[in-house]
């Protein structure tokens, strides 16, 4: 499954929920909708939020999926110690149930 970091990112800025995605563009041509889900495409449809740079989004989405990344690693790590104590692969995986 693709993760969704746009909306992911989206989420952590104004109290979540306060973005849509426009359904046409400035000349009032339908967007197409597996176009609309980008940066260029949010408006705002919550009274009183402020739509984020597009760095800040950009910077959401790395912090995301930096978090992914080091997740990862430390369960790994958790992995390759348990192994080093002489756990076996059986045993290992009866810890990640």
């Amino acid at each position: 499954m693709n993760r969704d970091y746009l909306q992911e990112a989206l989420q952590t800025f104004n109290g979540g929920n306060w973005y849509g995605w426009k359904k046409f563009d400035e000349q009032g041509n339908k967007i197409p909708n597996d176009q609309r889900m980008c940066y260029e495409c949010i408006e705002i449809i919550k009274e009183g939020a402020i739509m984020p740079t597009k760095a800040e989004v950009e910077a959401k989405i790395q912090e995301i999926k930096d978090a992914e990344v080091a997740r990862e690693q430390a369960k790994q790590s958790a992995i390759n110690k348990l192994k080093a104590l002489g756990l076996t692969d059986a045993e290992v995986e009866a810890f990640r149930k």
